[in-house]
């Protein structure tokens, strides 16, 4: 049962720069050693504020992904003002923590990092797969993929990055996953959360690994 669990096998990033944040994700998702698909988008926008990436067991993230974004929908009509960064981490992440524990034949184990901004700042979460909430003052990576791409953080990162800066990171990161680990590959997407300009999509690259005469 468990070889044939659908999991997005993943590198997802956080990357806290100087005028924004940066979300990245690779694309692949896979089935024990098979690969289901070479490009499926790991980096869900939530609202103009908000977008989250999720690896884990895909049929949970994307469940919770949805909730998430309906939830978020129904607390601004009802409080009539749009909720801050921590609200929307703090509600996915109670969501998490009864995902987790319920019984069930497939583990329900989803890992996001949200990213969002509000009238106080742009901000990264991480909601761990056991439902912790942590804001991330620098850069945080989930995923197979992860360990790679944490030696290209740790080495490479600093406080001042613009967001185009960022990017060049964030590339780096999960293209050092991508050539190490057998679940993460297919490409890359990078979102931009900035005060001004809310979620912007700033790449989205497929890779082409065809062979031709």
């Amino acid at each position: 049962m468990e070889e044939k669990e659908l999991k997005t096998g993943t590198t997802t990033i956080g990357l806290v720069c100087k005028d924004g944040i940066l979300l990245a994700a690779d694309k692949r998702a896979t089935a024990g050693n098979l690969i289901v698909t070479k490009y499926v988008d790991k980096i869900y926008q939530i609202n103009d504020d908000l977008a989250l990436t999720m690896a884990g067991t895909v049929s949970d993230a994307q469940l919770l992904s949805k909730l998430i974004k309906a939830e978020l929908k129904l607390k601004d009509l009802r409080t009539s003002r749009r909720s801050t960064v921590k609200e929307a981490a703090n509600l996915l992440g109670g969501m998490v923590y009864s995902n987790i524990r319920k019984m069930s034949l497939i583990p329900g184990i989803s890992h996001f990092v949200l990213g969002g901004r509000d009238d106080t700042g742009t901000y990264v979460y991480d909601l761990f797969a056991d439902g912790s909430v942590t804001l991330i003052e620098d850069f945080i990576s989930s995923g197979s993929g992860s360990v790679m791409a944490y030696g290209v953080l740790e080495t490479l990162y600093r406080k001042d990055l613009s967001l185009e800066e960022g990017k060049e990171l964030a590339i780096k990161a999960v293209n050092a996953a991508i050539q190490r680990d057998n679940a993460s590959g297919g490409g890359i997407d990078i979102v931009a959360i900035t005060m001004k300009n809310g979620v912007k999509r700033m790449l989205a690259k497929r890779l082409d690994t065809t062979i031709t005469a």
